[in-house]
């Protein structure tokens, strides 16, 4: 089975919300997310997938996210034994993991953002309103950033070995700060080479927010202002089954609770009209979609503040429990799953198995 995987955009809180549902996803299906023949990540969701590319499975990251060590993570296939080992062993690994969240605030030297970050992006898409979403049409009006993208560079480049993951079809997602227009970096028509880092910062520079990262001669900003799904970049693959996890949107009924509440609804239904869109596309050709969102209970715990740190654990904990339940309500039905993994059912079991003890040990010390 030809399998593609995309990760959506949503911040701090949208990758912690994927951390916990790609690890269900792992755990239910027996499927290994790295084994994924495209993996194509938006903003957060190109953070998670470009440590998914370089090898590290969910359970990994999930015990980083939660503040556990490796040591709690049985090694089943060696992965983590290969990054100790690429990084002077293990102690050395959870000491730069731990210094490393990629969510650190970090000012950008820089002259101060004064008018329009972009008048090229914001005159472009103001005469051709059509051929671009809304998003692209703000983030050339507003501010150039004043926080870097380093932290989140080097948080891929510390676990990612080499200028790019060992995965020939990972894509990162942005958009051109001159004229909104997508950018793929991995793919063969991306305008300019990039390493891992410098793409997946590019995909994260949220208008606004974060400094514009410059590649190439060219300024790029985060890939959610085309779309927070990207969808469907992976039309016409000839895959048999692509999995979409989207934090950004939700089947959950929008309406009602305070203004700042249902303002938070319209965009999440905003981002659900274009993923649904996208899907249609893909439907079209023959390809069978997975799409995992965010449910009532995830959502009313992920809050309005997709940046808040203080949030992601549990964020994570929730995702992996309400991603689970609704996998296992799917899996009676015609839903097509992704083919299981004799490793990854091994690891899958044996991380279980290390999250019991953990919370045993705490219950002890309690």
């Amino acid at each position: 089975m030809r399998v593609g995987l995309v990760l959506g955009a949503g911040g701090v809180v949208g990758a912690a919300w994927l951390i916990g549902a790609l690890e269900a996803l792992a755990a239910e299906t027996g499927w290994d997310p790295t084994s994924a023949e495209q993996i194509v990540g938006t903003s957060a969701g190109s953070v998670v997938g470009a440590l998914v590319a370089g090898g590290i499975a969910p359970e990994y990251l999930a015990a980083y996210s939660s503040g556990r060590t490796l040591d709690e993570v049985e090694d089943v296939d060696g992965r983590v034994a290969a990054m100790a080992a690429r990084m002077g062993g293990r102690e050395k690994l959870d000491e730069v993991a731990e210094r490393l969240s990629g969510d650190q605030l970090k000012l950008k030297l820089a002259l101060p953002p004064i008018g329009p970050g972009s008048w090229r992006m914001a005159l472009s898409t103001l005469r051709h309103p059509r051929s671009h979403p809304a998003s692209a049409m703000l983030a050339g009006w507003l501010p150039r950033g004043f926080v870097s993208t380093q932290p989140i560079s080097d948080l891929v480049t510390t676990f990612v070995d080499g200028d790019w993951p060992d995965h020939p079809g990972f894509w990162a997602v942005s958009a051109d700060y001159r004229d909104g227009s997508r950018t793929v970096f991995g793919r063969e028509d991306a305008p300019a080479r990039a390493t891992v880092g410098e793409a997946v910062a590019a995909s994260c520079a949220i208008p606004g927010f974060y400094h514009p990262v410059c590649i190439g001669g060219r300024r790029y900003v985060d890939g959610g202002v085309c779309s927070l799904s990207n969808l469907d970049l992976l039309a016409g693959r000839g895959l048999d089954l692509v999995i979409c996890l989207n934090p950004t949107s939700s089947l959950a009924e929008a309406m009602g609770g305070t203004p700042a509440e249902r303002v938070g609804g319209v965009m999440r239904a905003m981002s659900g009209r274009r993923l649904g869109h996208e899907a249609r596309r893909l439907r079209a050709e023959g390809t069978e979609l997975l799409l995992l969102q965010p449910t009532r209970e995830d959502v009313a715990g992920m809050g309005l503040n997709l940046m808040a740190r203080g949030r992601r654990v549990e964020v994570m904990e929730r995702a992996r429990r309400t991603t689970a339940l609704a996998l296992r309500d799917l899996r009676g039905g015609d839903q097509l799953m992704p083919a299981r993994n004799r490793k990854r059912r091994r690891r899958a079991a044996a991380a279980t198995a290390a999250r019991a003890a953990a919370a045993k040990r705490s219950l002890q010390a309690a």
